[in-house]
């Protein structure tokens, strides 16, 4: 059968008090008791009566093996009773705490709460200075907005006068390429009425001329041929003229002889 020393609670509502007792560590808390070895009383205000023990039944049983709770380890070192479970306790607590503190985690309550705070404060911190640089980026974007729209305006204005000048160069490029070929398909392109007249004048004029010459040069022989070929016939036909003259003549001496 183990023994552990630990307490039960007494007293009424809101006024809590504590026996302290060797019980058997099966029993319920507020079971049978082995022995009564003194009491706490936590509300009382003089140290000396709030905690009463029997210090030779104590030793005895923790003697004997009995094992205490972990409040009523507290009281009995608060009252200067050793005892190898509490050393036990300490070294244990101590190693727990060198591995919390190697993980970098809080192994109190305090120290859990200063953690927590900690953070806390982080968080704040950085998000004041979250919300200070937005504020400075929109400050600087509000600074620039007037700069960038005259750069905006500056290169709208370049923009146009080079994409007029990049358009210039190709289609110069272009004329001077098309020019002779724009000539040629001139040339062999249909002309115009007007054109056509205009350049049909001259050329009238000049076979108009030529005609004219020519017509003159044939003319000159038909008309020298004419004029002999009415020679002739005027010269015969007078002629015989003269012989009816003469015959008329003859007609009348006959008739003036008669």
């Amino acid at each position: 059968m183990s023994v552990k020393l630990r307490m039960t609670r007494m007293g009424r509502r809101h006024r809590p008090f504590f026996r302290i007792n060797a019980i058997e560590s099966r029993a319920p808390r507020d079971g049978k008791i082995i022995e009564k070895l003194g009491h706490y009383d936590p509300i009382e205000k003089d140290q000396s009566k709030q905690i009463v023990l029997n210090i030779e039944r104590v030793k005895y049983w923790l003697d004997k093996g009995a094992i205490p709770s972990d409040t009523v380890s507290q009281i009995l070192l608060r009252q200067g009773i050793k005892h190898k479970y509490a050393e036990v306790k300490t070294a244990r607590r101590a190693k727990a705490r060198a591995e919390a503190r190697a993980k970098g985690k809080p192994f109190t309550k305090a120290e859990r709460i200063a953690a927590e705070k900690a953070v806390a404060e982080a968080e704040e911190k950085a998000k004041t200075k979250a919300e200070e640089e937005a504020k400075a980026k929109k400050e600087e974007k509000a600074e620039a907005k007037p700069e960038a729209k005259q750069e905006v305006a500056e290169e709208a204005k370049v923009e146009p006068e080079a994409e007029a000048v990049e358009k210039t160069e190709p289609e110069a490029e272009v004329q001077a390429e098309t020019e002779p070929e724009e000539k040629i398909e001139a040339e062999a392109r249909p002309q115009t009425e007007e054109q056509v007249a205009e350049q049909a004048e001259p050329q009238a004029k000049i076979k108009a001329e030529a005609e004219a010459q020519a017509v003159e040069e044939k003319a000159k022989p038909a008309a020298e041929e004419k004029a002999e070929a009415k020679t002739e016939p005027e010269i015969e036909e007078q002629k015989p003229k003269k012989g009816k003259k003469r015959a008329r003549a003859k007609k009348t001496d006959k008739t003036d002889e008669n």
